[in-house]
């Protein structure tokens, strides 16, 4: 059996030589404006996913999470069969954001930019078009539901105005029948629930 702490995580890499690490190695880094990444935002376009993007949705559900299955807000999604918008830069796939309607709101099911197109933008522009969607439809709110470990999405979702809304104690290690390491070798417990209020447009 292969110990998935230790097998290379493709969503995280060494900013200094971009080695892919395991998910229980990964750490933040505190940096000025003078060394984050270079380059600034990129252009890139939000639109629905159509079925030709079927393929490059399963690889990046692939290299986020392994599959198209996720479970979030105590029911489980698949991804493919939720609504899909993709964003696009350079001419191929940068990331998506798979959204359901749910309790009401609108729910962030899946969130993933490649690697290379983090810290370009590319996540403000989905996030901007998820919020749109869901004013545009009337929806009071968005929300995302992230695992205790996941500094990262954590810090990203209070950036774009999102709020503790409740935190589900001990269900991803019920879930799951313990809980493993995760980011940084945080152990994994808690599906924390972030929510945004939307202005119906």
């Amino acid at each position: 059996m292969i110990d998935s702490s230790q097998v290379p995580y493709a969503q995280y890499r060494c900013a200094q030589c971009g080695k892919e690490l395991p998910l229980t190695a990964a750490r933040l880094a505190v940096l000025c404006d003078d060394h984050r990444r270079e380059g600034g935002d990129v252009e890139v376009g939000v639109r629905p996913a159509t079925r030709e993007d079927r393929h490059d949705i399963e690889d990046i559900c692939d290299q986020a999470l392994g599959e198209t299955d996720v479970d979030a807000f105590g029911r489980s999604f698949d991804v493919l069969g939720q609504e899909n918008l993709v964003a696009v830069s350079g001419g191929r796939l940068a990331g998506l954001v798979s959204l359901a309607v749910d309790g009401g709101d609108l729910a962030i099911v899946l969130l993933s930019v490649y690697p290379e197109f983090q810290g370009h933008g590319v996540g403000r522009a989905l996030i901007r078009s998820a919020v749109e969607l869901a004013a545009a439809r009337g929806l009071p709110g968005i929300k995302a539901a992230i695992s205790n470990d996941d500094v990262p999405s954590f810090s990203f979702y209070q950036r774009h105005s999102f709020v503790i809304d409740s935190v589900a104690k001990g269900l991803l290690a019920d879930r799951y029948g313990s809980a493993e390491p995760g980011f940084s070798g945080i152990l994994v417990r808690d599906e924390i629930r972030l929510r945004r209020s939307v202005c119906p447009a």
